[in-house]
């Protein structure tokens, strides 16, 4: 009983020292510039216009994630493979990496990925933008500023008169 008093009492303590830094994933499955192409795709996927792109929101580090938790070993070989061979098709077609290329260049490319014949493209393109479109759609941004997400929908008012109608008895 003293342990688990004194446990509940040291526990506020312990985690006040967390942070997004210091609370990371056991498992990464992308190396760093992997990851920062990922953001790129991400954003031209989902442009910053008036409001937030996919980027700022960190839907890169939710698509990684799901995929890192969710998603079987081929799936998560074909996220890294797709990655490595976009920045090789932005070095072929526009002669500079993908995340120096402009919003066009960016867009045409994905385009491209899209109606490829190539299966492991195609599957690759796919993931990223499901996961990037689900990923925007369920941030706390989008939810509470774009969709009026209510976590409890309607509104209780305790105090409210209550009507009663009279009922006449049958004679």
């Amino acid at each position: 009983m003293a342990g688990a008093v004194g446990g509940l009492i040291s526990l506020p303590a312990w985690a006040n020292g967390w942070t997004t830094e210091t609370v990371r994933p056991v498992q990464q499955i992308l190396s760093r510039s992997q990851a920062s192409l990922l953001a790129e795709m991400v954003e031209t996927i989902i442009p910053a216009t008036n409001t937030p792109g996919a980027k700022a929101l960190n839907v890169h580090q939710f698509v990684q994630k799901m995929v890192t938790d969710c998603y079987d070993k081929p799936a998560q070989a074909n996220l890294q493979k797709g990655l490595d061979s976009l920045d090789g098709l932005a070095q072929t077609s526009f002669s500079k990496p993908f995340a120096e290329g402009d919003s066009a260049q960016r867009t045409a490319l994905l385009t491209q990925l899209a109606q490829s014949t190539d299966k492991a493209s195609k599957d690759f393109y796919s993931l990223v933008k499901n996961l990037t479109i689900r990923g925007y759609m369920t941030s706390e941004y989008v939810m509470t500023n774009l969709t009026h997400y209510e976590f409890i929908p309607g509104h209780y008012y305790g105090c409210v008169p209550v009507k009663t109608k009279a009922v006449s008895q049958p004679k």
